[in-house]
């Protein structure tokens, strides 16, 4: 199944003492590219965030903001660093000393000084975060992934509607080319006989004009191959799955095959047919864009 770039999913859980947001955002890229932006001292787990998300999606940007809080309280501890404080003591002392003022300590003052009391949260278990937060990634994956579904189902059906259109004028242009060489050979002895003002011409040498030009004008092979690669497309788009590359591939085989036909067409009607097709190859290529 075809599935767009473009998508957004959100989830939120609450349980276990913690409360998970994450917000996913897919967009057009070339490649499978992840952002992901977290909490800091959760950025342990962000190499985990990006693989489990890479099971899913293959091609795209995926930008993913999650935000992990807290709910119950945690144990905290105190530590107090004595060394530290007697140094600071001593030295403020004998400064006191040196510029002849009262040394009169108090603790308050000596709890103030840097690094001399420190905070330590109870050591949290990572192991336990990533189990919620996979909980709340999949569920936002499951999201993104609905309307990515969605999106690209849409974008098939326009895709096969556009290239079974690109069929039809491709039969167009495979029976017009016969008549083509035979309204040349046509006009090639209406102006010899303009030109000398007798019916009598030689009909063995237009007939082989005719035929070297019908050699150097024919589209036979690009038929060929066109025709081919619109089977192939039909094809890509109905197997799914990440096809897009190949998508894009295609059309620019279809465009190269299209191209030559159009140096090759000196037909009005012909060249008419080349410009509707190009026209809709462009179109299917930039939905193309879209396509995982």
């Amino acid at each position: 199944m075809i599935k767009s770039m473009t998508g957004f999913g959100k989830s939120q859980i609450d349980e276990g003492g913690y409360a998970i947001n994450c917000e996913i955002k897919g967009v057009n890229h070339r490649f499978f590219d992840v952002h992901t932006r977290m909490p800091r001292r959760y950025l342990l787990l962000e190499d985990r965030v990006k693989e489990q998300v890479k099971k899913t999606i293959s091609r795209g940007r995926i930008e993913i903001n999650i935000n992990i809080e807290k709910t119950e309280e945690s144990e905290r501890t105190i530590n107090v660093d004595k060394g530290l404080a007697m140094a600071y003591y001593n030295s403020l002392k004998d400064l006191a000393e040196v510029l002849k003022i009262s040394a009169d300590f108090k603790l308050l003052d000596v709890f103030r000084l840097p690094d001399v009391f420190t905070l330590t949260d109870e050591k949290e278990d990572l192991e336990k975060v990533w189990n919620l937060l996979e909980k709340a990634l999949n569920l936002a994956m499951e999201s993104l992934l609905d309307m990515r579904i969605k999106e690209g189902k849409n974008l098939a059906d326009d895709i096969l509607n556009r290239n079974q259109y690109i069929l039809v004028e491709v039969q167009k242009l495979e029976e017009k080319s016969p008549q083509v060489a035979q309204e040349y050979q046509d006009k090639l002895r209406s102006r010899i006989v303009e030109m000398i003002g007798k019916e009598i011409v030689d009909e063995a040498r237009i007939i082989q004009e005719a035929a070297i030009f019908a050699d150097k004008s024919s589209i036979t092979e690009e038929i060929v191959r066109l025709k081919s690669h619109v089977v192939q497309m039909d094809n890509f788009v109905h197997e799914g799955d990440s096809v897009g590359r190949k998508c894009d591939f295609l059309v620019q085989e279809m465009f190269r095959e299209i191209n030559t036909i159009a140096s090759k067409s000196s037909d009005i009607s012909m060249s008419q047919i080349v410009v509707n097709v190009k026209a809709e190859l462009e179109k299917m290529r930039e939905q193309l864009q879209n396509i995982e």
